[in-house]
């Protein structure tokens, strides 16, 4: 049993004090311009900043056909074992990096409200919140590295515990007078090529940081070197939590809004101390601009916010500057992003008096995923053998629950011979006859309104967390016990008021089952005829007849010895389980003796695994020949007989084995698929 003692040992031994000695430096203003010299990175603005956090993690290009893009790993959330990770949503969040690029390099877009716009549950506030955290950690890296100033007291000038902070974390080189400033950059940034950093001094003091400024210059009758020895500079460290260089404001109800919560106000209980309301020592600049002044600020809903606040927003973008309660417009330095959802946007665009807003944001659709694969990934974060103990998930269940949200999230296509489910297929990659890359590019491209519309993630989230605690005698769920907590929900889906829409949705439920019904007979087929002898036996027949066929010989018989025609049934039974037509067998089979010389050309061996097609067919001639000895129909009346049962314990351990059943999903999946072969016995007699 581990002690105390060795637990306390095992964090001392890993502890890295210089790191802390790093992040808690703290110098002169002499210093610190050493510091800029040494690494003008220091002074990047936030925009800056921000950008180069995300390519810190790095990227990658990923190939879609002949087109490829670059993915940002940033947006897979490393840091937390992708706990946040974002995905299917890579040309929204290079639409994201390119804005804040331009904003990095002074295009304009500094001068924007970034807003995230997209139907509830699409990642808006995840995306937020991954920035947030992405800066926060930035800023405790040596590559990320930003400081402050802060002012000595005038009593215990060497009490660093004493230090007045800045209360609006600003860059300390606002210290140095507009006059001077282009012979510092130009010292700052000498022995620096074009394409390298260049320090750029802008903006100005705050209130606070401007009085106190003025008094220690009065004090040493304008003697500005006298002044900067006052000053110390630390280490920034950005902190949501501390409320340091991160901000987040939600509204609240319009009744309750106060413009302060952006801007800070006035400290009454110091008035009496100094005297008058406006001085900056009797103002708390902790509003949500001024703590987030030289990093982000998140709006929640940034729409529903009450006029006299985008009034504050409007100026804050466009000016990078914000008015406090008393005194004049004072600089930020920050990344503003918003997020709303779409009836707040359309309530944007019909409102003629909110056009300054309109003209001053950058907006950033945000749809839903439309591709099942990264759908599939959004719920298998949370629901997988790690975080769900003591509960099966049987195979299908995601996929099916994620294939149900795609398909209400996708317009039916232009195309007449296309159905919603074989897009939602194309989406995914999947190949169809007569469908290229462009063809799909162009569905795309027809639908205007594809994933901005349809059911939430977090819908289907609800109801699978449903399905886990609903049955709890269940050792596993399947995907019927999700797909029936779906359909149960839409009743009281409080975001779904049309009649007509509930039913499509219900229809669409309807299709996803049919498509389980396939996925579940082909693969209880698969276990079924997953006799490797037996295959590879089939197949040495098949290929014995088709080389005797194509060569006009006979075959010789294994058990007799004599010699015999080729064996066309046994050939066409296969052949028709492809779908090769009468009139094309010769072709099919020139084609597959072709294919066999072509691999022995090479020195290569015949395996039927090799050949999709055939592979294909054997399975299913094999289970057709074997389903009635397995008797599997035999499960729905309950009355099976040892051998019979004998036989279907393989089939159950080929899909524990092999598919990820456990042994009551498969017993469930086997009596399911049998009822289905039991209703096409009935409707054969029929």
């Amino acid at each position: 049993m581990t002690s105390g003692k060795e637990i306390i040992g095992l964090v001392a031994a890993r502890q890295d004090r210089e790191q802390f000695r790093r992040k808690n430096w703290i110098g002169t203003f002499e210093e610190y311009l050493d510091v800029v010299k040494q690494n003008p990175l220091v002074t990047r603005t936030a925009y800056q900043r921000l950008y180069d956090m995300i390519l810190s993690y790095g990227t990658e290009t990923i190939d879609h056909g002949r087109d490829s893009h670059v993915h940002y790993k940033f947006f897979n959330d490393p840091d937390n074992a992708g706990r946040d990770a974002v995905f299917g949503l890579d040309d929204t969040l290079r639409q994201l990096v390119n804005a804040l690029k331009s904003a990095a390099k002074g295009y304009g877009i500094e001068r924007r409200v970034l807003l995230l716009h997209g139907p509830v549950g699409s990642s808006k506030s995840t995306i937020a919140r991954l920035l947030k955290k992405g800066l926060e950690k930035y800023s405790t890296t040596d590559e990320g590295a930003l400081y402050t100033l802060g002012w000595v007291s005038e009593e215990d000038p060497q009490n660093l515990d004493a230090v007045t902070w800045c209360p609006m974390n600003e860059e300390p080189l606002h210290l140095i007078p507009q006059r001077f400033r282009p012979d510092v950059e130009a010292q700052l940034n000498a022995g620096r090529g074009e394409d390298d950093f260049q320090v750029k001094i802008t903006g100005e003091l705050d209130p606070f940081c401007r009085f106190m400024y003025h008094e220690r210059l009065k004090k040493y009758d304008g003697d500005w070197t006298r002044v900067v020895q006052d000053i110390r500079v630390k280490r920034l460290l950005l902190s949501e939590k501390d409320r340091v260089g991160i901000g987040t404001f939600q509204p609240k109800d319009e009744k309750n809004q106060d413009a302060t919560e952006l801007t800070g106000d006035i400290n009454y209980r110091k008035i009496a101390e100094y005297g008058s309301d406006s001085d900056p020592r009797a103002f708390n600049f902790d509003g949500e601009f001024n703590i987030a002044n030289r990093g982000i600020i998140e709006f929640v809903e940034v729409l529903k916010l009450d006029v006299a606040f985008l009034y504050d927003l409007l100026g804050a973008s466009q000016e990078h500057r914000i008015k406090p309660k008393k005194f004049a417009q004072t600089d930020i330095d920050e990344v503003i992003i918003g997020h709303t959802n779409e009836p707040e946007y359309r309530r944007l665009q019909n409102n003629e008096f909110m056009e300054a807003l309109r003209d001053r944001t950058v907006k950033i659709d945000v749809p839903y995923v439309t591709s099942l694969s990264h759908e599939i990934k959004i719920y298998e974060k949370d629901y997988n053998s790690r975080t769900v103990k003591g509960k099966h998930i049987a195979p299908h269940t995601i996929e099916m629950a994620a294939m149900w949200a795609i398909l209400t999230r996708l317009e039916d296509p232009k195309h007449a011979a296309l159905s919603r489910l074989q897009k939602l297929k194309l989406y995914n990659g999947k190949t169809l006859p007569g469908f290229t890359e462009e063809n799909i590019k162009e569905l795309r491209e027809q639908s205007t309104s594809e994933g901005m519309l349809g059911i939430s993630p977090r819908y289907v989230q609800d109801k699978i967390s449903n399905a886990l605690v609903a049955h709890p005698d269940a050792k596993s769920i399947n995907p019927f016990m999700v797909l029936n907590e779906l359909e149960t929900g839409l009743k009281h889906h409080s975001l779904i008021t049309n009649d007509e829409l509930k039913q499509e949705y219900r229809d669409l439920l309807s299709v996803v089952k049919q498509e389980y019904e396939n996925i579940v007979k082909n693969e209880v087929q698969r276990a079924i005829a997953a006799d490797e002898d037996a295959l590879r036996r089939l197949c040495g027949n098949y290929i014995d007849s088709v080389k005797a066929y194509t060569q006009r010989e006979k075959v010789k018989n294994r058990f007799t010895g004599q010699y015999e025609e080729p064996d066309e049934r046994l050939m066409r039974s296969i052949e028709d389980k492809i779908d090769i037509p009468e009139n094309r067998k010769d072709d099919f089979r020139r084609e597959m003796m072709n294919y066999i010389g072509a691999l022995m050309i090479d020195g290569k061996t015949f395996d039927y695994k090799s050949n999709e097609r055939l592979y294909k067919a054997l399975e299913l001639k094999l289970f057709e020949d074997q389903k009635d000895s397995i008797k599997l129909t035999s499960l729905v009346s309950n009355v099976v007989d040892a051998e019979t049962q004998q036989k279907i314990d393989v089939v159950k351990g080929r899909l524990i084995r092999d598919y990820g059943y456990d042994d009551e999903s498969a017993t469930d999946v086997l009596q399911y698929v049998a009822s289905i072969f039991a209703r096409g016995d009935v409707k054969r007699e029929k």
